[in-house]
């Protein structure tokens, strides 16, 4: 293999691919080098297999930054519409679930098969099971590998965060960052299970281990709307991994377990219509019906709503409405779908993603401080990204 490229890419992921594609077409010789055995490992598993690869409803306000401006340019010159183009234009199709998400009906290894294919079209070179060693610049960057020393006149850095470790995630784009002074900001699981205390998990949470509602979260003046799922460690689904990018340790949560309703007004009303029933059975009508019980053990006593004063009604209410829990921690990097932190935005440019100190030095996708909701919003980061550095490299 020729050791001189034009660009050299550092990871085969979905940033990685899609800044590769876009360079080779320019004419540029690129090499992509991945420590792992093949491309696009994390995109592989994404959605269950099925690549929730964007999002209808994109929009700067679904991505956490130090910088909420800095994410807007790419977004704009590289739209869902262009990646849901590029599927079209390989006979790829999609579908459209809840809150606008996508997911590729032929299966995510389509995605990565589709890119890998535009790669070898763009004549990209890959190395696969290659670490790199040592990077170091003079008048151009000198990687050092474990396949050989290969140099370039840009380098870009796609190797993403360290959530999921078992996929060979790391905090390598820091390291790289801070060894040509570069600011970052370090990374914090995100889109992740809460943790609670031994006491709480055992009283409150075991016993409803698999049952799930729909419900209102917040925290941090942040509000989401999606399934809760209780689980044997703490709270998880959609709803509790959105709120969870904004969640510091030792805040509380709020949980609205009755978003559609005033509790308080619902019980006086049912009190008027249905005195002599049980609360117990009144909330199982709403509820998930061990989860009703649950409460009406605590912090609820079950009694005829009849015996209940409006003050009690109200009290209860309060609680539905505004349930506040306080996790003891996250189960972390382990199972954390992205981690918000990166790269200091203000280090590099948001239209083309080069460091402003050091030229010829990218960073994309995840290694940068952007973060994207639930739903397909760190794909399409990744490819908007990636496009832009590649129109330059």
């Amino acid at each position: 293999m020729n050791k001189h490229f034009d660009v050299i890419i550092v990871g085969a992921g979905a940033a990685g691919l899609l800044c590769a594609m876009e360079a080779g077409r320019r004419g540029r010789r690129v090499l992509v080098l991945e420590k792992a055995g093949r491309a696009g490992n994390k995109i592989r598993i994404s959605g269950g297999g099925k690549s929730n690869f964007t999002n209808l409803y994109v929009s700067p306000d679904n991505y956490l930054s130090a910088n909420p401006h800095f994410c807007k340019s790419a977004l704009a010159r590289y739209t869902p519409w262009d990646f849901m183009d590029l599927l079209s234009r390989h006979g790829l199709s999609w579908e459209e679930r809840d809150h606008g998400q996508l997911f590729c009906e032929q299966g995510a290894t389509a995605i990565v098969d589709l890119l890998l294919t535009e790669c070898s079209a763009a004549k990209v070179d890959f190395a696969y099971d290659c670490e790199v060693q040592e990077i170091s610049h003079r008048s151009q960057y000198q990687v050092n590998t474990s396949r050989g020393m290969f140099s370039s006149s840009s380098l870009v850095i796609a190797t993403g965060g360290p959530s999921i470790p078992r996929m060979g995630s790391t905090d390598f784009g820091l390291r790289v960052a801070r060894q040509f002074g570069l600011k970052s900001i370090p990374f914090k699981p995100a889109l992740v299970p809460f943790t609670f205390p031994p006491g709480f998990l055992g009283r409150m949470l075991k016993p409803l281990a698999g049952v799930s509602l729909d419900a209102g979260v917040s925290c941090n003046g942040r509000h989401f709307r999606e399934q809760l799922l209780f689980t044997h460690r703490g709270l998880s689904g959609p709803v509790i991994l959105q709120i969870s990018s904004y969640w510091n340790k030792g805040e509380p949560i709020t949980i609205d377990l009755l978003p559609d309703l005033d509790a308080a007004d619902w019980l006086k009303a049912e009190q008027g219509a249905h005195g002599k029933r049980q609360l117990k059975t009144i909330l199982g009508e709403k509820l998930p019906r061990r989860l009703a019980a649950l409460l009406c053990e605590q912090p609820f006593n079950d009694q005829p709503l009849q015996n209940l004063s409006f003050r009690h009604l109200e009290e209860i209410g309060a609680i539905l409405n505004g349930w506040q829990l306080q996790p003891s921690g996250t189960e972390g990097m382990r199972t954390a779908e992205v981690a918000t932190g990166g790269v200091d935005t203000n280090e590099l440019s948001s239209r083309t993603m080069e460091a402003k100190k050091q030229p010829g030095l990218y960073f994309i996708g995840e290694t940068v401080d952007v973060t994207g909701h639930l739903g397909g919003f760190n794909f399409q980061w990744a490819w908007a990204s990636g496009w832009s550095a590649g129109q330059v490299v």
